[in-house]
C-alpha cells in the first residue's frame, strides 16, 4: 500500500472512530450478537474472542484486518458486560456460603449453595 494509501485508509479509520462516538455517546456502526442470557453470552464470549485469534494470526495486519478486529469487539463487550451482570454477585454469595459454613449454618448453606450453583453452574457447561 502506497503512503497515500495508507494516509486515506487511517484517516477515514480515525472518522468513522470519531463519528461512533459523536453526540449522544457511543453509537455502534456495526451489528451486535445479543448476549441476552448467560449462556449465550458465555457462547458469543468464547467464539468472538477466537475470531479475533483468527484476525491476530495473521503475518501482516491490514486495515481491513483492524476493523474486522473493530467489529468484533462489539459483540465481544456485550457479552462480557451480560456476563459481568449476571456473575457480579457470584463472589459475595461465595462467601456468605464460606461464612455460613464456617458458622455451622445448615439451613443458610444450603439457600446460599443453591443460589451460587445455579448461577456458577453455568460456567461449566
Amino acid at each position: 500500500m502506497t503512503p497515500f494509501k495508507t494516509l486515506i485508509a487511517t484517516a477515514a479509520l480515525g472518522l468513522s472512530a470519531l463519528a461512533a462516538h459523536a453526540d449522544e455517546g457511543e453509537v455502534q456502526h456495526y451489528a451486535v450478537v445479543p448476549s441476552e442470557t448467560l449462556e449465550q453470552a458465555l457462547a458469543n464470549f468464547a467464539e468472538y474472542n477466537a475470531k479475533v485469534r483468527e484476525v491476530l494470526a495473521r503475518e501482516d495486519l491490514t486495515v481491513a484486518d483492524m476493523e474486522e478486529i473493530h467489529e468484533y469487539t462489539y459483540t465481544i463487550e456485550v457479552a462480557l458486560a451480560k456476563i459481568n451482570e449476571e456473575l457480579g454477585a457470584l463472589p459475595e454469595t461465595l462467601e456468605a456460603l464460606h461464612l455460613a459454613s464456617e458458622a455451622h449454618e445448615p439451613d443458610e448453606v444450603r439457600s446460599l449453595a443453591e443460589t451460587y450453583f445455579e448461577t456458577a453452574g453455568q460456567l461449566s457447561q
